[in-house]
């Protein structure tokens, strides 16, 4: 018999006797087991050798672009830490750049998280932790004061408590309806979605594609960023489209069919991603004018399935497209999922309109906006995927709650710049290698 809400508020509330919330400020750095830069070792296994200099090339700017490239050592802190038991789909990377614009089958443009390669049920505190650390060190990269950047993400931690409130008192239809479509009062939003109103598949054929002698769309060669893809492997990239079209809604198959691939090429991905495997295929629809653009993106295992045995997956594209379409409202028309040879692959438009959130001139005001519209959009894919009753329940009316996260995201800040700069002698030292340029 299903529990009814009152009952499911209650269960929330008990598990502070398993675990105080006061325990969730704690790091404890000092019963740390590990290796920083032996765990971000570890994580490249199964990636292509020779882009992973240019991963910690990335990495190397900032302890904020290190945080981004190194889940894996955060996902080691926060399984030897006790959880709250309270299960979600995780978003598994949450961080202020994995929030962006794109559009929905509609045509509307959305604001979301937009980035699920770590995607996985577990306690929901993990999502909430990575956040506001996240927002802690997006602050110092600007030059805020630490006082500004604790601020903010007391910000963000409070929004998510208050509109995981609301949540749980809504209609459960309603929540899983709730998206943000434009939201302008926020200047790093209101770019983002401006970039994605000017972004169009044409824009990207221009960037990635060339004519060849006889004049057919070819992928330009740009390395070390992206190039054209040719024979064996080529062909067996475009026979996975097979195996993905079977993982599309099957009002979706006579859409897909209308359009025809025309190339392959391999495109360099994002810092979290740099080594893996990732395909482009340059699809035409009405002709020439009409090109489209699919991304076969390799997943490997999420950085928190050793600590979430029970949530292993016997595909890994699966596990992020299913966790994607959980946490969103809306998602890629095309999303889905296929195999080439030993690896496993997401499937995506490359480019659905999509813009990005830029954090260079985010001001103390701007940071914390956004900050507090983070907190509203993790709360809403927790909702959707969770019990936002039980999750209130343990919680809280009072600041308890918001004061121990906030305080371990600042601690956390600070433990990312200590592994930052073991990083840095690393690479100092000719252990770690990275690209020139």
């Amino acid at each position: 018999m299903t529990s009814t809400a009152q009952e499911r508020t209650q269960s929330g509330k008990s598990r502070r006797e398993v675990v105080s919330r006061a325990a969730l400020a704690k790091l404890n750095p000092k019963e740390r087991r590990f290796d920083p830069v032996d765990v971000l070792l570890a994580s490249a296994e199964d990636r292509i050798p020779q882009l992973l200099p240019v991963k910690y090339a990335r990495m190397k700017k900032s302890p904020f672009a290190f945080f981004r490239g190194s889940v894996s050592i955060m996902a080691e802190d926060l399984g030897r830490l006790p959880n709250s038991g309270l299960h979600v789909q995780l978003c598994g990377d949450a961080h202020l750049q994995n929030l962006g614009s794109f559009a929905a089958p509609d045509g509307k443009l959305v604001f979301d998280l937009n980035d699920f390669d770590q995607t996985i049920r577990g306690p929901w505190e993990w999502d909430v932790k990575r956040m506001a650390a996240s927002v802690v060190l997006a602050g110092k990269e600007r030059g805020h004061h630490p006082a500004g950047c604790q601020d903010a993400a007391e910000t963000f931690v409070s929004s998510y408590c208050r509109y995981l409130g609301e949540f749980s008192e809504q209609p459960v239809l309603e929540v899983a309806r709730h998206q943000i479509h434009r939201e302008r009062r926020i200047a790093a939003v209101h770019a983002a979605l401006r970039e994605s109103q000017r972004t169009h598949p044409l824009d990207v054929f221009k960037k990635l594609i060339e004519p060849d002698n006889h004049g057919k769309p070819r992928f330009r060669d740009m390395r070390p960023d992206s190039w054209r893809i040719t024979g064996e492997k080529a062909k067996e990239v475009l026979e996975s489209l097979s195996a993905y079209r079977s993982t599309l809604a099957p009002e979706r198959h006579h859409l897909f069919n209308l359009f025809r691939s025309l190339d392959v090429g391999f495109k360099v991905v994002g810092t979290g991603s740099v080594g893996l495997r990732n395909y482009v295929i340059l699809f035409e629809g009405n002709g020439p004018q009409d090109p489209m653009f699919l991304q076969i993106k390799q997943e490997v295992a999420s950085a928190y399935v050793t600590f979430l045995p029970e949530a292993v997956q016997q595909h890994e594209g699966r596990r992020v497209a299913t966790g994607q379409r959980a946490m969103q409202a809306i998602s890629d028309l095309l999303l889905g999922w296929t195999t080439i040879g030993s690896h496993h692959y997401l499937v995506r438009q490359l480019s659905d309109r999509k813009g990005s959130v830029n954090l260079k001139n985010l001001d103390a005001a701007g940071l914390k906006s956004l900050a507090s519209l983070a907190g509203e959009l993790l709360a809403r894919g927790h909702a959707r995927t969770g019990d936002a009753r039980e999750i209130c329940g343990y919680c809280g009316q009072g600041a308890k709650i918001v004061t121990a996260l906030r305080d371990f995201a600042c601690e956390y800040a600070e433990q990312t710049e200590a592994d930052f700069n073991a990083f840095l002698a690393a690479i100092k030292s000719g252990k770690i290698k990275v690209a020139k340029g």
